[in-house]
């Protein structure tokens, strides 16, 4: 796991893989290991041109996984993957997509699913990650209005991050919900790391989707032989 991109995300999304581990005892569960930098530049501020890339961090951790013999990366950030190309590119290593995981199980979820709302960062947003990947999977993505997204959003992001009260940031987050329904979403995708963490009331909004979760899925879906009940022996990373 290529993580820190915030230290509570990197630890939920752990938890969250365990939890999706059909292991029948403790060492039945997938081997893991864990690079959890808090000191990589912030994502956003590199795409909005506001302080430096984030991909040198990035690079010396996949570089740390790849010599401990792990088969397969998730990056428990959205707004991360606006640079897995460039990743791959410097490493080889190979990254599994949250994105698409996440519209992927928003497309099972939701029958006749066309519409679908993106709470995110402004970085995710300026990248149009989900937009060019729901466009592959024939999906409208929605964004909130950039007042709600200043506002609540990523108000709410940074509450999380800084370990503030979650009451005020589920809140917010719920009001965006709401947002996107009137712009008539059928469901929204909880695409920040952070946002899955303060999403309970905003679930009653609308069908939510939490991409840690998709991610969580995918990693269990790569790693995972159900006919045999076993796992491979890869690594995630």
């Amino acid at each position: 796991m290529l993580g820190g991109m915030g230290a509570l995300a990197t630890a939920d999304f752990y938890r969250r893989l365990v939890q999706r581990t059909p292991a029948g005892s403790d060492q039945a569960h997938l081997p893991v290991l864990v690079w959890a930098d808090p000191a990589v530049p912030d994502r956003t501020a590199a795409l909005l041109g506001e302080g430096p890339s984030p991909v040198p961090a990035l690079a010396e951790g996949a570089r740390w996984l790849q010599r401990a013999g792990v088969s397969c990366i998730a990056v428990p950030c959205n707004t991360a993957h606006a640079y897995v190309e460039q990743l791959s590119g410097a490493t080889g290593a190979g990254v599994l997509d949250m994105i698409r995981a996440a519209l992927e199980t928003a497309a099972r979820r939701v029958h006749g699913l066309e519409r679908v709302g993106v709470l995110a960062t402004r970085g995710t947003r300026l990248t149009g990650l989900y937009e060019r990947a729901g466009a592959r999977l024939g999906l409208d993505v929605v964004q909130v209005p950039a007042s709600v997204q200043e506002e609540y959003v990523d108000a709410a992001i940074r509450a999380v991050m800084g370990g503030a009260d979650p009451t005020g940031p589920e809140r917010w987050i719920a009001t965006a919900a709401e947002s996107l329904q009137g712009q008539g979403d059928q469901a929204v995708v909880a695409a920040c790391t952070e946002i899955p963490l303060v999403s309970g009331a905003a679930a009653r909004v609308l069908p939510l989707v939490d991409s840690t979760d998709a991610l969580a899925e995918a990693a269990v879906a790569r790693l995972w032989r159900p006919t045999s009940g076993v796992r491979t022996g890869e690594r995630i990373g």
